[in-house]
């Protein structure tokens, strides 16, 4: 399980711990009361303050026939009544005959927003009436969140536009006016990520453009075409910095991955490096080729592997560029 899956289902199992007590008890006051949809109502009002960042409460049949109003904190709306809500994504799934059941986060009809609904039986000596089923809102389950844990850096490869990858053989590297100032680039570009503040680094081989992202200023990125990248003054633009101890690509690595994007940009006429980045704080390298394939991975992976590995010259290596743009796959 990744760590965004595993964000995701601790998310919903804390809102399940948190509603199942107070919808059971709920359940059973309705029950109380099936199928009057006016008494239905009343005790869905009184149990809305039971549930917190509940948005909505409303009460359906076997049917899937809405039975009660929508009930808000404002009070009760009657409009819905008698509405088939058999299309929701939550009565496509397996109802919970017992306890509480949490839909997927889906898009409401009601309120136009983005919600998850807790699904709650409603059951009479032993008999299944019915179900309610409390709305809450995505933004208000999330207001006092926590940022979700840093995704793991794992390979990932994605295909790019079928179109390019059909034409790749028909064309060729055009050397581009960064290939010609590549050793100056690269250098300063290194330079600015050792010492001066440059965190992420991106560039376009084929349009000979960099864009930079700072410690000082994240939110904004600076671009720069290759005659200002390996113009020297450039560093009187960018402040001394220390190299950042979060970061997690070694200083030392940053000129070997640099030079490794510089090797395959001129590795292969047709299959040919792009773009590339690097992420020191993350670690995270990431390529994009003639194909239009892209691949992300660490920089420790990333330099692990020779150019030999990305053009399927070394004994079993698959060629990952290779199978990226194959046309029979």
């Amino acid at each position: 399980m990744t760590t965004l899956q595993q964000t995701i289902l601790e998310k919903k199992a804390a809102l399940a711990d948190t509603v199942s007590v107070p919808l059971g008890l709920l359940a059973g006051r309705v029950a109380e009361v099936w199928p009057d949809a006016d008494a239905i109502d009343i005790r869905l009002q009184e149990g809305l303050a039971s549930l917190p960042n509940c948005q909505l409460l409303y009460a359906w049949d076997m049917n899937g026939i809405e039975l009660s109003s929508m009930v808000r904190a404002n009070g009760p709306d009657p409009s819905w009544r008698g509405r088939d809500l058999s299309d929701r994504p939550y009565l496509k799934n397996h109802l919970p005959y017992k306890g509480v059941m949490l839909s997927s986060v889906y898009l409401s009809k009601y309120t136009y927003e983005f919600c998850l609904t807790a699904l709650q039986a409603v059951s009479h000596d032993n008999k299944l009436l019915g179900f309610i089923a409390a709305d809450f809102a995505v933004k208000d389950l999330l207001r006092d969140g926590q940022l979700a844990a840093t995704q793991e850096v794992r390979w990932k490869q994605f295909r790019g536009d079928p179109s390019v990858r059909g034409t790749v053989f028909m064309q060729t590297r055009a050397h581009s006016l960064f290939d010609q100032h590549i050793d100056a680039a690269t250098e300063q570009i290194g330079r600015l990520m050792r010492e001066q503040g440059v965190f992420h680094s991106k560039i376009h081989f084929s349009s000979g453009r960099c864009s930079f992202w700072l410690y000082d200023d994240p939110y904004n990125y600076r671009l720069h075409d290759v005659e200002e990248i390996i113009d020297p003054e450039l560093c009187l633009a960018y402040p001394v910095r220390a190299y950042p101890e979060k970061a997690n690509t070694p200083a030392a690595d940053i000129i070997r991955v640099l030079e490794r994007f510089k090797a395959l940009r001129f590795a292969d006429e047709t299959l040919y490096l792009r773009s590339g980045s690097l992420n020191i704080m993350n670690g995270m390298v990431g390529l994009t080729f003639s194909c239009d394939g892209s691949h992300y991975m660490s920089a420790e992976e990333f330099l692990a592997h020779d150019i030999g590995f990305w053009l399927g010259t070394n004994t079993g290596a698959q060629p990952v560029t290779h199978a990226a743009i194959d046309p029979a796959r």
